[in-house]
């Protein structure tokens, strides 16, 4: 049955001031790989999936990529129906206050702020120790992870002060390359038929059910942050109606199935048991050892080579997002009205990128002058913050198009604005229960930090309404 839309102008928006909008030509395929870059699938299969096969549900942890997947599906329907009808590049800041009003609205915006910055800053903490990795390979000398992050944090810089197109072509070269070498690796691993037969694990339902169902789940919903980005480049996608959704489908399609297909493979090529145990007392070594294993001593250095890639690929893409979000915050002058004039050449947000770049050096410094160990400390606290920070985002946004569409469908299904949203809320409240009841593992064991995190994103919100109401005041 087809459905029809109404023009956003008849809902009474405005769109933004003259001057005040940046400009690309962003098709479906560059959306893409700027959203999965941000996902950074080889740095989830070589540092997620082993803990998911570990502390989760064992072989059946494949099984929980397709449950996730399904759930933000259920999300996505509602979040697309919404899209023609939100005329400003602020992804769930924009739902948001579409539906439930600009003081809660910037609020979420705020939270998003917080959440992108935390996992920009704290990738560097995984990306210095992987550069470090690389050069050693190489045969060059140790160095400290914090010069590689520098030089990452420069050319992430430079490029996020470019046009928007560059920084897409620059990730979907990585993107491709690091998809590339794991599905070769896939390939080779089916063909030889895994160890002792391919694992059963994906389908079996005594499998699947096993260990900590809601680990795996918690592992697996993780690993899809950055997905929702889609909407943030609305302003540089052509014909964004119909780029928007498409590309928020496909996106999630294809990390589902990559990440689903490419952990099944990993336990088919050690065999279930040994899968279980290497996952468990080497899991840092764990997609090395099977490239190792199946494409030789090259493959595994590829390997080595494009997780430092992958890294420096989901940096970029999550300092772009970050800086849609302080440009649209500046179109609405929550923010200095200077942040939301785009480059007069690039069309590009150059002065929220810039201003972006201060806060994650800033960050990245406080690491280096205090001590923190970059993975287990700066990386592991930030990664939590953004976790909890993502999740409420998309719960918010869950209920704004619940909220939005309740009195008019405005043409849709029953299923595309209320069926399918409610079940995709039902189930991101439910892995926001499995992400606070574990927060403190996920954070290092610290109940206090887990609060502190916490405490950290409602402040956030709270300031947000604040200004928001004052913005809302003064307009």
């Amino acid at each position: 049955m087809s459905e029809t839309t109404t023009a956003p102008e008849s809902l009474g928006l405005q769109p933004p001031p003259a001057g005040r909008q940046l400009r690309g030509n962003l098709g479906v395929a560059s959306i893409v790989f700027m959203v999965m870059a941000a996902a950074a699938p080889l740095g989830v299969i070589g540092g997620v999936v082993p803990l998911g096969i570990a502390s989760g549900n064992g072989t059946g942890f494949p099984a929980t990529f397709i449950a996730a997947t399904l759930v933000l599906l259920l999300f996505a329907v509602g979040f697309t129906a919404m899209t023609p009808y939100v005329d400003e590049a602020g992804a769930f800041f924009s739902y948001v206050r579409q539906s439930l009003g600009l003081p809660t609205g910037i609020g979420i915006a705020f939270v998003a702020l917080v959440s992108y910055v935390a996992l920009e800053a704290g990738v560097y903490g995984l990306l210095g120790p992987a550069g470090a990795s690389v050069v050693e390979l190489a045969g060059g000398p140790a160095l400290p992870w914090w010069v590689f992050a520098a030089v990452a944090f420069a050319v992430t810089t430079y490029l996020g002060y470019r046009n928007i197109e560059l920084s897409s072509r620059v990730l979907g070269v990585l993107l491709t390359a690091e998809i590339a070498i794991v599905l070769v690796l896939d390939l080779v691993i089916v063909v030889n038929g895994g160890e002792h037969g391919l694992s059963s694990g994906i389908v079996s339902p005594s499998a699947i059910f096993s260990g900590s169902l809601g680990i795996g789940l918690l592992f697996a919903i993780i690993s899809y942050v950055g997905f929702e980005a889609t909407a943030i480049f609305r302003d540089e996608a052509r014909t964004p109606e119909r780029t928007i959704p498409r590309a928020t489908y496909l996106a999630l399609i294809l990390i589902g199935v990559f990440y689903a297909v490419t952990s099944w493979a990993l336990i088919s090529g050690w065999g279930d048991e040994q899968a279980l145990a290497r996952a468990t007392d080497s899991g840092s070594t764990f997609l090395g050892d099977t490239a190792h294993r199946y494409i030789g001593a090259v493959g595994a250095d590829l390997i080595t080579v494009l997780y430092f890639t992958s890294l420096f690929a989901c940096i970029l893409a999550f300092h772009n997002v970050a800086s849609r979000y302080v440009f649209a915050l500046s179109q609405r002058d929550v923010l200095p009205e200077r942040l939301s004039r785009p480059h007069d050449r690039h069309g590009s947000p150059h002065q929220a990128s810039l201003w972006i770049s201060g806060v994650v050096a800033v960050s990245v410094l406080s690491a280096v002058v205090f001590g923190l160990d970059p993975a287990a400390q700066f990386y592991t606290w930030f990664a939590g913050a953004t976790t909890v920070g993502v999740v409420l985002l998309m719960i918010a946004t869950s209920v704004a198009v619940l909220v939005f569409f309740a009195r008019d469908r405005h043409g849709h299904s029953l299923w595309r604005v209320r069926i399918a949203p409610a079940l995709g809320l039902a189930g991101l409240l439910g892995a926001l229960v499995l992400i606070l009841t574990n927060l403190n593992g996920l954070v290092g064991g610290s109940s206090v930090l887990a609060w502190v995190i916490i405490g950290v994103l409602v402040t956030a919100f709270a300031a947000g309404v604040v200004v928001g109401r004052r913005v809302g005041a003064s307009s």
